[in-house]
């Protein structure tokens, strides 16, 4: 039995929705696959998002970003995050290799924190990463880029470049200083049109449109608040912290989650982010979208979705007092092109089934050898993992 090992940054839900189909896919190919998840991310999302039977190792790997909601980000508090962790980095990266070595796993599958692929290499486990972005890139390019210290930088930029690949998902930052790197095409689910069964359960009108308020993990984030009711769409957002609209419906409320809408819904207004922008491509939906201004990976995500769906920018200002009417309408009347083909989730699952089954197979190999070096007789054994 393979038994693969996924760390993943809990910077929001966007790393573990990346990584999440591949997973799925490999569960797929590899029946009996063994999951091991290391993250601080909420159990309930994980539980959600990957194939049932995982552990998690509720702690997190690494740092991620201090953010003021989902548009501002706290650079300056981060970087003392960064030092210290930096300060801390033998005792932590010991600490990684001796669970690495108690778990075995065949393969580290890293959405994007170095540790457990600096300690993967160091305990002779192979280990990939695979993501959009990586720290390194988003502190050389951020605000406070002169202010890195330089150890960090150091770490992290030869550890990503250590890895048996570096997979990243279109649309993704260059990342072109990456000797390992290797592109691949969208990752993103598809999700069930279920637009009859919402409007039935909203009690919202044939001729109006679902429009879904994406920012994704940060509670009491409502810019619905101050907005004025309004007939041109019935938003659905996860919740409605400031309570109940005649144009608005809370996800949570109906026991649904935003996978469930997503499809459902005629334009989806968020903040550029890999998942949001993907799943956009990938189940048609035009985006309004308000640019965060400071995040480096926004210069990828833009432009790709772009040239694929209808988009418009809205600033903070009119997101702050509603004034959406002209930017949806222009969405609204816009020619939807064809979905997206998520192609990233096969061509990834098929760059990591070989890493996974060879170096189970040998495993395997090394039990039956072991077996026929003390019984005197050739036996086949099940591969165990150490945890």
């Amino acid at each position: 039995m393979s038994h693969l090992f996924l760390a993943v940054t809990a910077h929001g839900y966007g790393h573990l929705a990346q990584a999440a189909p591949v997973v799925a896919a490999l569960a797929r190919r590899l029946p009996g696959l063994r999951i091991t998840l290391q993250s601080d991310i909420d159990p309930g999302f994980a539980r959600s998002r990957l194939p049932p039977g995982f552990t998690q190792i509720h702690e997190a790997t690494d740092l991620g970003l201090l953010m003021d909601g989902p548009l501002g980000t706290r650079w300056s508090d981060s970087l003392i995050r960064y030092a210290d962790f930096e300060a801390d980095y033998d005792r932590r990266l010991e600490r990684e290799i001796s669970l690495l070595r108690r778990a075995a796993p065949d393969l580290v599958l890293a959405d994007v924190p170095w540790l457990p692929l600096d300690a993967a290499r160091r305990a002779g486990i192979p280990a990939v990463a695979l993501c959009s972005l990586n720290w390194y890139d988003i502190l050389l390019e951020s605000p406070v880029a002169d202010q890195v210290p330089a150890r960090v930088m150091e770490r992290m930029r030869a550890v990503y470049a250590a890895a048996e690949l570096f997979i990243r998902p279109a649309p993704s930052m260059p990342m072109s200083w990456l000797p390992n790197a290797i592109d691949v095409g969208p990752i993103a689910s598809r999700y069930p049109d279920r637009r009859e069964e919402l409007r039935a359960r909203c009690g919202v009108p044939a001729d109006r449109p679902f429009a879904l308020m994406q920012f994704g993990g940060f509670e009491g984030f409502d810019p619905l608040a101050r907005w004025p009711e309004q007939d041109q769409v019935h938003w659905l957002a996860q919740d409605l912290p400031a309570g109940p609209r005649r144009d608005a419906t809370g996800i949570a409320s109906l026991g649904l989650r935003v996978p469930d809408v997503m499809s459902s819904c005629d334009l989806m207004l968020c903040k550029p982010g890999y998942g949001t922008y993907s799943e956009a491509a990938v189940n048609r939906i035009p985006v309004l979208y308000v640019k965060r201004g400071d995040w480096p990976e926004e210069a990828a995500l833009i432009p790709w979705l772009a040239a694929r769906m209808p988009t418009r920018e809205v600033t903070r200002e009119e997101l702050g007092a509603g004034h959406l009417a002209e930017a949806i309408h222009a969405l609204r009347t816009a020619d939807r092109p064809p979905a997206v083909e998520p192609t990233g989730i096969e061509e990834v699952a098929d760059l990591l089934e070989p890493l996974l089954e060879h170096r189970s197979r040998r495993a395997a190999h090394a039990s039956r050898l072991g077996s026929a070096d003390s019984t005197g007789t050739s036996s086949v054994t099940s591969v165990v993992d150490g945890s």
